[in-house]
């Protein structure tokens, strides 16, 4: 199943469902036909659009909204704080090419900031699927939560099948003496190739896919620092706000230490170009990333011995 079509199957059985874009179709070109006046293009206007939502929110209805991810979470980022997350109202936001999904586009169309953005709202739910197989799996609870929520929108279809979604629980897919990774979104795929990687010179190699960020699972990040000798935070998001401040944040909280290696967009946008060659130019392939993590991980234990 696509994102569209569990998009219309979901506003079919449940009349409070409007959908709603800022001229971005892409993903739900046929939602309009199928549900008729439930679904609502405002044009180029996102802050008019999550107006619109939280009103109709107030009515009793379930906005799910789609804008790109830069433009739904900056420019309109004073309504949804105030419209939207003051009021505590379940409007479903899904941000289109979030981090690197934005390849082509400079600076000014780049979301990675987004996720520490949206958890500074209190009540606001951020969401980063792996996959489109994810995502699928995910969103059922997300829609009928009645909290707001941010989604990052991957449907990036992989051969991966995830299992079931806890709420606010990650999903654990190996466990590791040596090191542990923790990753979302659109970098799931590489990470877990980077594992595999990893795991052929002989390391016990951890892999968390997060998928809640807000709220985020504390107890898998507690046994990873504890079971692994090196947290590996990987993401296509900034450094500040992101995963690796959300692990140094649960780490302190629970008054605990651990060696983190964070790999992250440290005070820079990436260079603009076709997918892959940012993933090159900016050391995220799945190679990139397990040469970086081995050399880190050597280090580490030189230090531990010395």
């Amino acid at each position: 199943m696509t994102y569209e079509e569990l998009l219309i199957k979901t506003a079919r059985e449940d009349e409070r469902i409007v959908v709603m874009t800022a001229e971005n179709r892409a993903l739900v070109r046929n939602v309009a036909a199928a549900i008729g006046s439930r679904f609502i293009d405002t044009g180029i206007t996102e802050q008019t659009m999550v107006g619109m939502a939280a009103g109709l929110a107030l009515r009793g209805r379930i906005p799910i909204i789609h804008a790109l991810a830069p433009f739904l979470t900056m420019r309109a980022y004073e309504f949804i704080r105030t419209d939207v997350g003051i009021a505590n109202l379940p409007v479903k936001l899904s941000g289109y090419i979030p981090g690197f999904l934005s390849d082509g586009n400079g600076p000014t169309h780049q979301s990675i900031e987004d996720v520490s953005i949206m958890r500074g709202i209190p009540g606001m739910e951020v969401y980063c699927p792996a996959d489109e197989n994810d995502l699928i799996t995910m969103l059922p609870y997300i829609w009928q939560s009645p909290s707001p929520a941010y989604v990052r929108v991957n449907h990036k279809k992989t051969a991966y099948t995830h299992t079931s979604y806890q709420p606010g629980k990650a999903e654990v897919i190996s466990t590791g003496r040596d090191i542990t990774l923790l990753t979302y979104g659109f970098m799931f795929e590489n990470v877990l190739q980077a594992k595999q990687i990893l795991e052929q010179s002989d390391l016990s190699v951890g892999l968390i896919n997060m998928r809640s960020l807000k709220p985020v699972d504390e107890e898998v990040i507690i046994s990873s620092a504890l079971k692994s000798e090196l947290l590996v935070t990987v993401e296509d998001h900034l450094l500040t706000g992101g995963l690796y401040s959300i692990v140094a944040e649960t780490l302190l909280k629970n008054r605990l230490t651990a060696s983190v290696f964070p790999m992250a967009l440290k005070e820079k946008w990436f260079k603009p170009g076709l997918l892959q060659h940012v993933l090159e130019f900016e050391g995220f392939t799945p190679a990139k990333i397990a040469q970086k993590i081995t050399a880190e991980f050597h280090h580490h234990k030189k230090i531990a011995n010395a």
